[in-house]
């Protein structure tokens, strides 16, 4: 949520004040943005059958379901790596100017790839330790759970995602800017949270991809704006504002939202955590 409204509305505000209207690739974004629909859908039909009661085995019929739907999202973003990286990858290439010069890398392949992997293992740490916490600095701060854990913590999260695609906005590297925010999302939706899941299932937790109708409902609405907003495969400061102003209904929503005290803070809400 945060990377599709925040990170994506700032990035739109600050090219927009710097260049009165930028372009993108649409064909990439949209490609995203079709993967998104998919996840949504996969995340959104387990808390559909727990709301509605339908549920032929309970939660074994939830967790069955995010089961097999994990499975099927998994294999959708390994196809989506062959296809934007070998079969459409011109759909994902930045288009540079004929004046523009290539920048010299500052870091070599496998320099690059110990700092992210040390950077990887400081994260963990920090986002179990985290997790551990989160309730407890609710209750100390007078907020619910969900407001601290889906706008708070994002927020500061990624701060270098969200200053990453504001720069290379101003700079006028749209597809770059994009691949940040919405690619990021992507892979969290087809890749990370089913992973998790799969993960727990091989652990013998049941863990599910019911979010509650709340969150899931969040989930699909704001899919849907960025899908809109999106579209044209053009930007400027008045859609990243639509999207700042989205990020912040949306945050005063969750401030009024808590979860049944019985339920606390759920496998699933830990996952978008991580």
């Amino acid at each position: 949520l945060s990377n599709m409204l925040l990170v994506l509305g700032c990035a739109f505000f600050a090219g927009g004040v710097h260049h009165k209207e930028q372009s993108f690739n649409k064909s990439g974004v949209m490609t995203n943005a079709s993967l998104l629909c998919l996840g949504v859908m996969g995340m959104s039909l387990p808390s559909a059958l727990h709301a509605t009661d339908t549920e032929i085995a309970g939660t074994v019929s939830e967790v069955s379901l995010s089961r097999y739907a994990s499975c099927l999202l998994l294999l959708m973003y390994i196809v989506f790596l062959y296809f934007q990286l070998v079969s459409h990858k011109e759909y994902f290439e930045e288009e540079k100017d004929e004046d523009e010069e290539d920048e010299e890398s500052e870091l070599g392949f496998w320099e690059a790839i110990y700092y992210m992997a040390a950077i990887t293992i400081c994260i963990a740490l920090l986002s179990d330790y985290i997790v551990d916490t989160i309730e407890g600095a609710a209750k100390g701060w007078g907020c619910p759970v969900s407001f601290v854990s889906v706008i708070i913590l994002p927020i500061v999260g990624n701060a270098a995602e969200h200053a990453s695609a504001v720069m290379f906005a101003v700079k006028n590297k749209m597809d770059i800017a994009m691949g940040v925010a919405v690619g990021s999302a992507t892979q969290i939706s087809l890749f990370v949270i089913p992973f998790c899941v799969l993960v727990g299932w091989a652990m013998d937790k049941p863990l599910d991809l019911n979010f509650h109708v709340f969150e899931t409902l969040s989930l699909a609405i704001t899919v849907l704006t960025v899908t809109f907003v999106i579209s044209n495969g053009r930007s400027n400061w008045l859609k990243g504002l639509v999207l700042t102003l989205a990020y912040v209904i949306l945050a005063a929503s969750f401030f009024c939202h808590a979860e049944p005290p019985q339920n606390g803070l759920s496998s699933s809400s830990k996952i978008l955590i991580n």
